[in-house]
């Protein structure tokens, strides 16, 4: 089945595989010194939203994690979600990354812990990424992905992705763009476009764009990613209008105001998901937008990556 279609086929399991790295959180708590351990990761988060809503839908995560016992915490964390595992490989000799957040006058920051991350090892195999990708729909990736990956793991990340884009399966790129991950400036620009030209769908922040790349304008973001070949693009602006562009036709929607803003860790990565499930269920960019928006709404109303909706796509 492709997301394309203007007539959704209700019968068939979408078949969803997200790749890329699901870290060790360690969130704050009420009591000052005190910190909640959990899982997330820009990749996962997507794939877990797309999990809640389209439960119906078959997700599975790749990835890499090491044979501790955190890591096997988080894979039955993962089962649990109802999220198929048989494509997250074990390292002997690795663990998983952790990130920790600080909050300091309300204000978030984060700390990494992600050199010796199992996930840098997720593209090591060719072999497994095609076994990986082979049955899906859906295939999705993201710029923290091929941050993380060595030149040779990108390499063969982005074969997979041109070889599943070929054989007919939707390819999604999201940029999101972290600078602090890449060599350099040129090295992730640079990257980002060859991952765009692989995809089908772009789904970048203007925010970020126009910090790395340049771009004077959102239309500038929408029409980068077009020329690289993508047929859909949707570039999110915050509480900004958010411009599409399908197959040639253009629009914007305006995003409700959120009532309350209290953790904006997840608000791209539960977009992304409302995005795709809302595309595919009915055909309608507008329509998926608006889902997609009302879903980040819920999620940056609420403390942590991965939050319980109220929202029905």
């Amino acid at each position: 089945m492709s997301l394309f279609a203007s007539t959704p086929n209700s019968e068939h399991r979408t078949r969803f595989v997200s790749i890329g790295e699901c870290m060790v959180e360690m969130a704050t708590t009420d009591k000052p010194g005190q910190y909640k351990m959990g899982f997330a990761g820009d990749t996962f988060n997507t794939v877990w939203y797309v999990k809640t809503l389209a439960p119906e839908w078959e997700t599975q995560f790749v990835s890499r994690v090491g044979s501790d016992d955190v890591s096997t915490q988080m894979l039955v964390m993962m089962s649990d979600a109802g999220i198929n595992t048989d494509h997250v490989l074990r390292s002997a000799d690795r663990s998983a990354g952790l990130y920790m957040i600080s909050v300091k006058d309300g204000e978030r920051s984060f700390s990494y812990w992600r050199d010796r991350s199992a996930a840098r090892q997720l593209a090591d195999d060719e072999d497994a990424l095609a076994a990986a990708t082979e049955d899906a729909d859906v295939v999705y990736f993201s710029g923290i992905t091929m941050a993380i990956l060595d030149a040779a793991g990108r390499a063969r990340l982005l074969g997979t992705a041109q070889k599943a884009r070929v054989a007919g399966k939707t390819v999604v790129f999201d940029s999101n763009l972290r600078p602090r991950l890449w060599a350099s400036p040129d090295e992730m620009t640079q990257t980002v476009m060859q991952a765009a030209a692989v995809s089908d769908i772009v789904l970048p922040s203007y925010d970020d764009e126009a910090a790395h790349f340049g771009d004077t304008d959102i239309i500038a973001t929408r029409d980068r990613y077009l020329n690289a070949g993508a047929s859909i693009v949707v570039v999110k602006d915050g509480a900004g209008e958010i411009h599409y562009s399908k197959d040639g036709q253009t629009g914007c929607v305006k995003p409700p105001v959120a009532t309350q803003i209290v953790d904006t860790t997840s608000a791209g990565d539960s977009f992304n998901a409302g995005f795709l499930v809302g595309l595919a269920q009915s055909g309608s960019m507008q329509d998926a937008i608006r889902l997609a928006a009302e879903v980040a709404g819920q999620v940056i109303g609420q403390k942590g990556a991965l939050v319980p909706l109220s929202v029905q796509s």
